[in-house]
C-alpha cells in the first residue's frame, strides 16, 4: 500500500506536545481467550502516554492546574479490574476510554497494555499490544 507523503507526517504530529506517562503499571487480572486464564489469572504491565498541556500546572506549581497521577492509575485500575474480557485490545480500548472520560483535558493517548505470561510458545518476551487514539471531536 501507497500511503501519501503527509500521512505519516499528520499522524505523528497527533501525538506530539506535553504529555504526561505511566510505565510498569502492575496488575493482576482474568483477561484472555483460554479458559485457564479465566481460571487462574496472570499479570500484565501497562504503559501510558497521555497528551495534555503541562504548561498550567508548570508556571503554578499546583495540582489543582494539572492532573494528579494518582487519579489516572485509579481509573486504569477500575477499567482493568471492572470486566473480563478475552482480547488485549478490547481491554486497552475500555482503559482509554474510561481516560477520556474521566479527564477532558487529555487530547490523546497512548497506551501498551503487555502479557508476560501469554499462554503461547514462547522461550523468552512478551505479549503486546499499542493503541494510539485521539479524543474524537462532535
Amino acid at each position: 500500500m501507497v500511503r501519501p507523503p503527509s500521512w505519516g507526517k499528520a499522524m505523528a504530529d497527533a501525538y506530539t506536545g506535553d504529555r504526561i506517562i505511566l510505565k510498569d503499571l502492575g496488575f493482576y487480572g482474568y483477561h484472555g481467550v483460554f479458559a485457564e486464564e479465566e481460571k487462574l489469572g496472570q499479570r500484565f504491565f501497562i504503559d501510558l502516554e497521555l497528551g495534555t498541556d503541562l504548561a498550567p500546572a508548570a508556571a503554578s506549581d499546583r495540582l489543582s492546574d494539572g492532573i494528579s497521577y494518582a487519579d489516572i492509575y485509579d481509573v486504569v485500575k477500575a477499567a482493568f479490574e471492572t470486566r473480563r474480557m478475552k482480547l488485549l485490545e478490547a481491554v486497552a480500548g475500555n482503559i482509554v476510554d474510561e481516560l477520556f472520560a474521566a479527564f477532558p483535558g487529555v487530547s490523546w493517548i497512548i497506551i501498551r497494555l503487555r502479557k508476560p505470561e501469554a499462554p503461547i510458545a514462547m522461550v523468552r518476551g512478551e505479549a503486546a499490544i499499542e493503541l494510539h487514539r485521539q479524543r474524537k471531536t462532535s
